[in-house]
């Protein structure tokens, strides 16, 4: 009879048999009350109506299609576990449908529903296919599926009904039917499409956590060295990132990427290094990285995209703890200058850049302006910080504050619908269902008006998370009641008139998300990076070998993947400020050992040393004296020379001093810039003085002429002693020739040579003696000195 009925239409539908069973509760309850006399028994009864009712857990597996016209069939699959210790018997799963709902808020309160309530589920489909499940014992699961037409579903109009699916039965202990277990969801029915719909824009996000560190190898190509692998994961066919690709490449959506992403992926692409302890070993998925941007850059083609400054710094962060520390905006504006550049390097297309996106979209005044303060005109906030005290959903983009300022509000509770675990089926279908339900829920609240709606989801879904939101926007490909366009469109949108243009205050701002921010010292970590970068790019002959990397690593450091993590973020910087100081290290002054000047002037050697793998320049070595009175430099305390040092070679740097004074003199070498700032540890050693004084020098002039005047006397003696022998050697030769005469008178024969006298020394001459031997006057060695050691002169 049932049958025939509703093949005839005359069988009321089940929103009507609901509404009179209702009314007849409503009616009957005051006289019911009365003659029990139990007015607490309601409520007592429902909480244990509620209790009994989660004995078994409903779930809701597929819901098809999620979004039923008229002819289509729906399908409710899914599983009936019971929770209890009593076995089940006699149980049915049945369909129930209730009444269209008349707001986005009813909708949310069902959503929140645990357990039965007689009071406001509606009853089961009288004429709709049921499930018998004779016995479900303790801890056991059914499996279930239920198709009904949609004309027999009694959907009398367009709207948003619920949906519930039941099980009633019997346990041992208590003999008679009822609900043990229910779930609802929710059944948009729009078999028209609409006069007016709703413009809907789907952010789809691209970011991820920071993966590259500030070091690069040696080779002219810089290749970068990643902190590890762990991209590739997410990279990979069934990653995170290729399912994002592989997912939004089909869908009406808004790309809001990272740049830093698209700058880190890149680097694999070209090869990349991976630390390994310490030592650096080549990356192995260059070819992952390949294929990934390949398919992004085919994806995005056609699509409007919006690029966050580089690294996605944490807005909010920066508002609240950063902002007070000199130079942090300025990192926020580099990073925004680099965003353009950076997409339309690697995917070739121009991007938006003038959308700030804070954390969850929670804004208030000092998070606007250091938003806007990089060139950003438009925040994405979102309605549960931005208020809108309206009975309807009115459009996203209104003027913010002063009007120089535009918010881009997107909907809280469609940005929120795919968080939590999408893993389950069943909260995968209840995500989709209610999605789709909100969205028609806000066509319909003006159907006249035509409004703009954004959805901004969580910053990184998951894998689960992505799929859900692809099924939930494919759920409304048909257009019936929303139409996509991109956020520069919807920023565009003419604002609604009633809407807030209020700023929160900073009071309003969640504490759960205040506790998560960066802590003041990130920022003041980066200060420190930052001045000593400065100090040594200025050094430097080709700067940007050192300024690109350890620029990018500072933005990473403010990046908004490090809430949460604050142990992480705080070895991310230490290990980039401490490469810094290594490699500004590399150009030092050499340790020089105590020396000894012995005279009135000299030359001091300061050494000077550069081992990296570039020439230094714009440096000056300035050594100073403790005291000028005993050693000085050029008539003063100081003296300053350049220093030029090609990569991996010293410098010896040489300073004329005067000495005046005998004595100890501390002396201390230190590098500076060109601007006078210190580069570099000072250098200390000691001059021992050992002047000549007037006195010394006096004595040392009397000994001399003393050894002058010796050698004078000594040569006159040999002049005399010469001529006496000279004039010996005469009168010998006279007397001998007188004697020859006398014997060849007497013999007749020639006279001969007679030997003379040997010569007679002469009282008071000295003997002749040799000449002193030339001195040894070897080359200076050209070792290092020692200890004690003697300066040049």
């Amino acid at each position: 009879m049932g049958e025939a009925a509703d093949i005839q239409g005359t069988g009321p539908s089940p929103a009507r048999r609901w509404l009179r069973r209702t009314i007849t509760v409503a009616v009957g309850a005051p006289l019911l009350a009365g003659l029990l006399q139990a007015p607490t028994a309601a409520p007592a009864a429902a909480a244990e109506e509620g209790a009994v009712s989660k004995t078994v857990d409903v779930s809701l597996d597929t819901l098809s299609p999620s979004a039923p016209v008229e002819g289509d069939t729906v399908t409710v699959s899914g599983t009936v576990t019971n929770r209890g210790k009593k076995t089940i018997t006699d149980a049915t799963v049945d369909l129930r449908v209730g009444p269209m709902m008349t707001s986005r808020s009813e909708i949310d309160q069902v959503s929140g529903r645990t357990g039965y309530r007689s009071d406001s589920d509606p009853a089961t489909l009288d004429e709709a296919p049921s499930v018998e499940i004779p016995r479900l014992g303790a801890g056991l699961s059914a499996d279930f599926s239920l198709s009904i037409p949609v004309s027999e579903l009694g959907l009398d109009e367009s709207g948003v009904y619920q949906l519930g699916v039941s099980l009633t039965g019997q346990t041992s202990d208590q003999r008679y039917d009822r609900v043990l277990g229910i779930e609802r969801t929710f059944l948009p029915y729009q078999p028209e499409a609409t006069e007016k719909k709703t413009q809907l824009t789907y952010l789809w996000p691209l970011i991820s956590s920071s993966h590259v560190s500030a070091e690069t190898a040696t080779d002219d190509q810089q290749t970068p060295v990643f902190e590890d692998d762990a991209l590739a994961a997410e990279l990979r066919p069934g990653g995170r990132l290729e399912q994002m690709v592989s997912l939004g490449k089909d869908l009406p959506v808004t790309w809001v990427i990272d740049p830093d992403l698209l700058a880190t992926v890149d680097a694999m692409a070209n090869g990349y290094r991976v630390k390994d302890g310490t030592v650096h070993v080549p990356g192995k998925n260059k070819a992952v990285a390949e294929q990934w941007l390949n398919a992004l850059e085919t994806a995005v083609q056609g699509h409007k995209v919006v690029a966050l400054p580089f690294a996605d710094p944490d807005l909010a962060s920066l508002a609240h703890r950063g902002k007070d520390v000199p130079g942090s905006l300025g990192h926020l504006q580099s990073a925004t200058s680099l965003a353009a550049t950076t997409v339309e390097t690697v995917l070739h297309v121009q991007p938006s850049t003038d959308f700030a996106w804070p954390v969850e979209g929670a804004v208030d005044p000092s998070i606007v302006a250091v938003a806007t303060s990089a060139g950003a005109n438009k925040v994405i906030a979102r309605s549960d910080s931005v208020r809108d005290d309206l009975p309807y959903t009115p459009t996203a983009a209104r003027p913010l504050g002063n009007g120089s300022t535009t918010a881009v509000v997107s909907d809280k509770l469609l940005s929120t619908a795919f968080e939590g675990d999408m893993v389950r089926t069943e909260n995968s279908t209840l995500a989709v269902q209610e999605f789709l339900a909100q969205s028609l829920a806000i066509t319909l609240e003006q159907p006249e008006q035509q409004r703009s709606v954004v959805v901004a989801p969580q910053r990184v879904p998951s894998v689960s998370q992505a799929q859900t939101m692809a099924t939930a926007l494919r759920g409304l490909s048909a257009r019936r009641w929303t139409t996509p366009i991109d956020l520069p469109a919807a920023a565009a949108a003419k604002p609604d008139p009633d809407a807030s243009t209020t700023v929160p205050s900073g009071s309003r701002y969640p504490k759960q998300l205040r506790d998560r921010e960066l802590t003041v010292q990130t920022f003041r970590d980066m200060k420190t990076t930052r001045d000593e970068l400065d100090d040594f790019k200025v050094v430097l002959t080709v700067p940007d070998r050192v300024v690109v990397p350890f620029g990018n690593a500072i933005n990473r450091e403010m990046s908004t993947s490090w809430r949460g993590q604050a142990r992480a973020a705080a070895v991310y910087r230490n290990d980039v400020l401490q490469y810094l100081q290594d490699l500004s290290e590399g150009i030092q002054l050499v340790d020089k050992s105590d020396l000894t000047l012995s005279g009135r002037s000299a030359t001091i050697p300061v050494t000077v040393q550069n081992k990296l793998l570039q020439g230094v320049d714009d440096l000056v070595l300035r050594l100073t004296s403790s005291n000028k009175s005993r050693l000085e430099l050029n008539g003063e305390r100081y003296a300053e020379l350049p220093v030029k040092i090609n990569a991996g070679h010293s410098q010896s740097v040489k300073f004329p001093v005067s000495a005046n004074v005998n004595g100890q003199v501390p002396m201390t070498a230190q590098l500076y810039t060109v601007d006078g700032t210190p580069y570099g540890q000072p250098m200390t050693f000691n001059v021992k003085v050992s002047e000549i004084t007037a006195t010394v020098m006096l004595v040392i002039a009397g000994g001399v002429l003393l050894l002058v005047l010796a050698g004078v006397r000594m040569y006159s003696q040999r002049k005399r002693v010469a001529a006496r022998k000279a004039e010996t050697e005469a009168e010998g030769a006279e007397e001998s020739g007188a004697e020859a005469e006398e014997a060849e008178a007497s013999t007749g024969t020639e006279p001969g040579p007679a030997p003379g006298p040997a010569p007679e020394d002469v009282e008071g001459d000295e003997p002749e003696q040799p000449s002193d031997p030339t001195p040894d006057t070897g080359s200076e060695s050209g070792d290092p000195s020692g200890p004690g050691e003697k300066v040049d002169r």
